[in-house]
């Protein structure tokens, strides 16, 4: 039996989330069965759609249940098998979730996947050829449907999603504009990323000023909206939105914590008859294949970049989420365990 630290979800959050709603316990892990694999985590994916789960309400995801190991995506190594499929050394994917090892079901469907690290790092595979990579490529493929010369918009443009829908947007013959926290966050997307601009919400006071903003970045309006966001982003880019335009809505971060997110002029909707689309990835299996492939390709031939931001060891996971839901972090966010 090898000691395995993990992190449950304590409490439910009262409003914003605190480091004081997860607990750390330590644990040991078990014997395996027949058809069973131990992964070692190397790496543990932090991601926005946490933060809803941490609630017990309607969602489109079941509640975190309390005093369990939260969940989360995992990439790692299989260092002890039961399973003909899989060798001790194999790298995997699966959800393991904030712990330093898990016991995974071979035989699940789903549970776990061998990697290639041959040309793709290992931490690539929670990101930009992971689920992140994968939200991005379907919510711009398959609903914005980007046509050369259009104009494409991405909130949390310098984020694990928006970064890579940007670039596949550019890839498309596209003029894209980015939202992003920050000077360096925005420089970085433009000089970095191959943006046509940036906007840096947190230099513009109000709706007013955000939407003069986007008007001067996409004089001829905006097309594609790529939504992580919501708020009064989402006003200014609806007041900028061209007839017919097409909205994927991957997340609504502003709302995470249970404040409202109104949207001030909901007539925009039919003035400009505009299509809105909320959609959970995990939701379009049959399309994983062909984005991966795509997304991998990419990364190994060096035209689809990336950015990480790491913290170290299993204990740093809860202020690092809680760093990712303030805009901390730049790029995709991981916990390194290993």
């Amino acid at each position: 039996m090898i000691t395995n630290l993990q992190i449950h979800l304590d409490n439910r959050p009262t409003g914003a989330a605190v480091a004081g709603n997860f607990k750390q316990v330590s644990s040991t892990t078990p014997k395996l069965m027949d058809g069973e694999v131990l992964v070692q985590h190397h790496f543990l994916s932090l991601d926005p759609y946490m933060r809803g789960r941490m609630n017990d309400s309607k969602s489109y995801a079941a509640a975190q249940a309390l005093g369990q190991v939260m969940g989360a995506g995992t990439a790692g190594v299989v260092v002890e098998s039961m399973h003909e499929k899989y060798a001790v050394g194999d790298k995997v994917v699966g959800m393991g979730g904030w712990q330093q090892y898990s016991v995974v079901d071979g035989n699940a469907v789903g549970a776990m996947r061998k990697v290639d690290t041959t040309h793709v790092q290992l931490s690539a595979y929670l990101g930009v050829v992971g689920m992140p990579g994968v939200t991005a490529w379907y919510g711009l493929m398959k609903i914005c449907q980007p046509k050369a010369g259009e104009t494409v918009v991405v909130s949390a443009a310098s984020g694990a999603v928006g970064s890579v829908v940007g670039q596949l947007a550019k890839a498309k013959g596209c003029h894209v504009v980015g939202f992003a926290g920050g000077a360096d966050k925005c420089k970085y997307v433009v000089d970095e990323l191959g943006f046509d601009a940036c906007i840096d919400y947190k230099a513009l006071p109000d709706a007013k000023s955000l939407y003069k903003a986007l008007k001067d970045a996409a004089p001829n309006g905006v097309d594609c909206y790529f939504e992580n966001v919501g708020g009064v982003i989402l006003d200014a880019v609806l007041s900028n939105m061209n007839a017919f335009g097409r909205i994927a809505l991957c997340g609504m971060i502003a709302g995470y914590n249970g404040a409202p997110v109104p949207i001030t002029q909901p007539q925009l909707f039919l003035m400009s008859r505009l299509l809105l689309q909320g959609f959970i990835v995990s939701e379009h299996m049959e399309h994983w294949p062909q984005a991966l492939k795509e997304l991998g390709g990419l990364v190994a031939s060096g035209k689809l970049k990336f950015r990480e931001s790491i913290s170290q060891g299993l204990e740093s996971a809860p202020e690092a989420f809680l760093g990712l839901l303030s805009g901390k972090n730049f790029g995709k966010q991981l916990v390194k365990l290993v």
